[in-house]
């Protein structure tokens, strides 16, 4: 079964003194903000600032007697008043300070929450970020040789000066961070663990129980035939059955009168080699974590499974694919006609993940007409240019005509910067849609020209309109008797570092706006 829990017990606490705690971590910018019950911890902190002068800059662990195991960890945020700061430092100082209690031999830290009305969900960002140092990667969780370090502490305590206000965000935070464990456990996963096979059944294991349904598609035939674009992509991988393609289809039916239906592609490269094109000079390892587009899918739906919002529909397909190199692999040149009867030329077998997306989007446009107030996602870890134009640390958001006119990127955004979970705003420009026409009377639309996307005009937008084409998406514009909100959001970026431990982003954004204001 799959070991899903959180990274620990979080349990609140109202008292810094509580002696079921060895150490205290207080995130904050300033020993001023420590009033109240807080009070008796600033003496000892400003003593201590006195002898030290990073003190304001650094995380530093003080002997403090009267505190249960006489240690106090302060890990400042810096300054929070300038143009540049945002709620992110709470998080980074929290990530910080649990990281140096845990080096310093703590079992049972307890948080101490900032209070600061500039940021009103900076507790909330603070016990996230502490969160994620926490988490213990899926195969350690699961090596026999090893159990002492399947946690890397006994439990977390949060502490507040509200007590409603912390038990309900902690019952939030919890199934927030349930759904990032998962986002975590696929997408980091090396690519024999979470190679396709084992990632449905992990999936199966997550949600079995619950109120999220589950159907598996495996079938060599049914992929050709219904989804022909990702089975070109699966050729050289159905080869090795351990590497054979699934498509894992989730959904979700919140109680009452369904008045938002929420549909989702995410983008599951298991391992992508580049194909053909193979990713050369060392440009492979990493590739295991080009399925974080699918694993945030997962991650959506196991926070859809706690929280269990009301009047939500979703439905999600992940595609769980390998991009092998072998003698049956799809090449540059041919021409594979896509779900929608589009006939697609390959470009660049490195362009795979708007493959395996582009026929399930047709799919998902085609559930779309029989919902309620649908919006469209795809979710990937698309392009290098993603990274490139935005930096390692920002989700992109692009919409078309409908999803535009709904404001979705800047609604997006907002919500974004209010949990520490950063987007960009692109736009899908008419640029884009003649990139991709067809080049010649023998195919519709051009899947990629034959550079990477990081040597290219335009490398993380133009996808988006490949997409929109191949899957006939297209006719469903503003002009359109029905039009359909469609976003593409490329999370190349903000996915996580390799080497390192994924982020779960951008399931605290979603969260937010869509399910938050539902409970």
């Amino acid at each position: 079964m799959a070991d899903v829990r959180l990274p620990c017990p979080v349990v609140p606490s109202l008292d810094v003194r509580d002696c079921q705690f060895d150490s205290v971590v207080v995130v904050t910018d300033s020993t001023a903000k420590l009033t109240g019950d807080l009070e008796c911890l600033r003496a000892p902190l400003e003593k201590y600032a006195t002898i030290d002068s990073a003190f304001e800059k650094d995380v530093v662990v003080m002997e403090v007697p009267f505190l249960p195991g006489k240690r106090l960890i302060f890990s400042p945020t810096g300054p929070l008043n300038r143009d540049c700061d945002d709620v992110r430092r709470f998080a980074d100082a929290a990530e910080n300070g649990i990281k140096r209690a845990v080096s310093a031999g703590s079992r049972s830290p307890l948080l101490v929450r900032p209070i600061d009305d500039s940021f009103p969900e900076a507790g909330k960002v603070t016990t996230l970020g502490a969160l994620q140092a926490l988490y213990v990667p899926l195969e350690i969780r699961e090596d026999p040789n090893i159990p002492g370090r399947r946690f890397k502490v006994d439990k977390l305590g949060v502490w507040c000066n509200d007590e409603r206000k912390l038990l309900n965000a902690l019952n939030i935070l919890k199934a927030i961070e349930m759904g990032r464990s998962v986002t975590r456990d696929i997408g980091g996963s090396d690519p024999e663990r979470m190679a396709p096979p084992h990632v449905a059944e992990y999936v199966e294991d997550v949600f079995a129980g619950t109120c999220i349904k589950v159907i598996v598609v495996s079938d060599l035939a049914t992929l050709t035939r219904e989804y022909p674009l990702l089975a070109a992509v699966n050729r050289a991988a159905h080869l090795v059955e351990r590497h054979q393609a699934r498509l894992i289809f989730l959904e979700y039916t919140g109680e009452g009168t369904i008045d938002k239906t929420l549909l989702f592609v995410g983008k599951g490269i298991c391992y992508d080699t580049g194909g053909a094109d193979i990713k050369a000079g060392g440009h492979m390892a990493g590739m295991h974590r080009d399925k974080c587009g699918a694993a945030t899918v997962a991650g959506i739906f196991q926070t859809l499974s706690v929280l269990k919002p009301k009047g939500l529909k979703a439905v999600a397909a992940m595609c769980m694919v390998r991009n092998s190199v072998g003698s049956q692999c799809y090449v540059a040149d041919e021409i594979i006609t896509s779900r929608a009867k589009v006939r697609v030329r390959v470009g660049n077998t490195d362009a795979e993940g708007r493959m395996v997306m582009s026929d399930l989007l047709c799919f998902m446009k085609e559930q779309a007409l029989k919902e309620v107030n649908p919006h469209i996602f795809t979710i990937a870890t698309l392009t290098g240019h993603a990274i490139r134009a935005m930096g390692p640390h920002y989700s992109i958001i692009m919409d078309n005509g409908p999803a535009r006119r709904e404001k979705t990127s800047q609604n997006m955004q907002e919500s974004g910067d209010r949990l520490g979970d950063p987007f960009e705003i692109s736009n899908i420009r008419r640029e884009d849609y003649e990139f991709h026409k067809g080049k010649s009377e023998y195919e519709d639309v051009l899947q990629c020209n034959n550079s990477p996307s990081t040597m290219t005009d335009r490398g993380h937008q133009s996808p988006s309109a490949f997409m929109i084409m191949a899957s006939g998406m297209d006719k469903h514009g503003i002009d359109s008797k029905h039009p359909i909100p469609y976003s593409h959001l490329d999370i190349a970026g903000s996915s996580g570092p390799f080497p390192g431990v994924p982020t779960g982003c951008p399931i605290p954004a979603i969260i937010n706006y869509y399910v938050l204001p539902r409970l």
